[in-house]
C-alpha cells in the first residue's frame, strides 16, 4: 500500500502495574480540575472509590449507573449528573467509558480514562449509543480520552470467563485493522503487534488467572488493538456485533469473542495477505480455526445461542446488517452469504478456512 491516510489521535498514556495509585492524582492534576464526575459500574464502583480518595474533595458526584450499549437514557442521566463538572473520570470497562463519551460528546468535557478490561475503547475516538433495539456509532474527537492509565492490577479481579471474552473482543479489533474502510500499514503494523501480545496473555489465563504477566501482555495487547481500530475504523465484523448487540442486548465481550472467527473464515479466501499476517501473529496455521479453538479452550460460548438468542432472530437483522457493510469489504457480502455467516455464529460450528457461507 503506497498511497494511505493516517490521522495520529492525541492523547497521553500511562502504563504499568500500580500505574493508577502512583499517577492517577498526577494525571488528575495536570487538567487543574476542580469538580469531579466521576463515572464507574459494577465491581469497579469500589476500587474506583479508593482510587480516588486522595482527592476525594473534588468528586462532586458519582454516576454509578452503566449500562452495556449506553442506552440514551443511561446517557442523558450521566449528562444531567455532570452539570457543574470540569472533568469526567471513568474506571471500568467498555460501557462505563462509552458513558464518559456520551458526557463528552455532548459537553466537550475533557475524560481521564482507567480501564478495567481489555476492551479498547479508551483510545478510540468512536461513541455508541443505543435507543430501543437500534444501537449508533459515531466518530467525534471530543470524546477521545485525553489520557489513559493503564495499570495491569486492576485487571486481576476480572472473572476468567469474562477476561477471555474481552481479550478476544480485543482481538478482533486488531484483526478487523487489516479489512476495515481506513485500513493502512501504520494500523497494521500496530494491529499485529496487538495480537502477538494478546496471543501471549490469553492461553495464560487458563494458568494462572492472576499472573502477572498474562495480565500485562493483555492490557498492553488491548491498548494496541484499540489503537488499531482507531485508525483503520469499524469493518464487518463490528457492523454485525453492533447490530446484534443493539437489537438484543447481547453481551459485547462476549459477542464479539464468538462472531470473529467466522468473520476471519468469511473473508479469508479474498485477503490472503491479512489472513497470513494474522495467522503469524497470532501463531496459528488457520487463524479462524485458531481463534475458534481458543475462544473454546478459554470457555468462551460456541455461538450466540448459548447468549440466548433465538434462531429466528437473525432474520429481523439481516437487512440492517446488510446495509451497514462496507462497500470494500474483501468479500461481497450479499444477503445469501451474510446469512450462512451469522447462521454458523449462532450454532457455533468451528470454522475452517475459506469454507463459511
Amino acid at each position: 500500500m503506497h498511497t494511505f491516510t493516517y490521522d495520529a489521535l492525541p492523547g497521553r498514556i500511562v502504563f504499568g502495574p500500580g500505574a493508577a495509585r502512583r499517577s492517577l492524582g498526577d494525571e488528575v492534576d495536570a487538567f487543574g480540575a476542580r469538580r469531579i464526575l466521576l463515572v464507574a459500574g459494577g465491581s469497579a464502583t469500589g476500587p474506583a472509590r479508593d482510587l480516588c480518595a486522595p482527592f476525594a474533595d473534588r468528586v462532586m458526584a458519582a454516576f454509578t449507573e452503566v449500562r452495556p450499549h449506553v442506552p440514551v437514557e443511561t446517557a442523558e442521566r450521566a449528562r444531567s449528573a455532570a452539570a457543574g463538572a470540569d472533568l469526567v473520570l471513568c474506571v471500568g470497562g467498555g460501557s462505563t467509558t462509552g458513558t464518559a463519551k456520551a458526557v463528552a460528546l455532548t459537553t466537550g468535557l475533557p475524560i481521564v480514562a482507567v480501564p478495567t478490561t481489555y476492551a479498547g475503547s479508551e483510545v478510540t475516538p468512536v461513541w455508541g449509543l443505543t435507543q430501543g433495539t437500534r444501537k449508533t456509532t459515531g466518530t467525534d474527537r471530543r470524546v477521545l480520552p485525553r489520557t489513559v492509565v493503564y495499570d495491569p492490577e486492576l485487571t486481576l479481579g476480572l472473572p476468567a470467563a469474562l477476561s477471555a471474552a474481552s481479550g478476544l473482543n480485543a482481538m478482533a479489533h486488531c484483526v478487523e485493522a487489516f479489512w476495515a474502510p481506513g485500513r493502512n500499514p501504520v494500523s497494521g503494523a500496530v494491529a499485529e503487534d496487538g495480537i502477538r501480545h494478546l496471543a501471549a496473555g490469553l492461553p495464560g489465563l487458563a494458568a494462572d488467572l492472576a499472573g502477572a504477566d498474562a495480565r500485562t501482555s493483555l492490557l498492553l495487547g488491548a491498548y494496541l488493538a484499540g489503537s488499531a481500530f482507531a485508525g483503520a475504523g469499524s469493518g464487518l465484523h463490528h457492523k454485525i456485533c453492533h447490530v446484534l448487540g443493539g437489537a438484543f442486548d447481547l453481551p459485547h465481550a462476549q459477542t464479539h469473542a464468538i462472531v470473529l472467527p467466522h468473520v476471519v473464515a468469511f473473508n479469508a479466501a479474498d485477503a490472503p495477505e491479512a489472513v497470513a499476517r494474522v495467522a503469524a501473529a497470532l501463531g496459528r496455521t488457520d487463524p479462524a480455526a485458531g481463534l475458534h479453538d481458543l475462544a473454546t479452550e478459554l470457555g468462551v460460548p460456541a455461538g450466540l445461542r448459548e447468549l440466548g438468542l433465538a434462531e429466528g432472530d437473525l432474520d429481523t437483522v439481516l437487512g440492517d446488517i446488510l446495509a451497514l457493510a462496507p462497500a470494500d469489504n474483501p468479500r461481497t457480502v450479499t444477503a445469501e452469504n451474510l446469512a450462512g455467516l451469522l447462521h454458523a455464529a449462532w450454532t457455533g460450528t468451528a470454522p475452517s478456512r475459506g469454507t463459511d457461507a
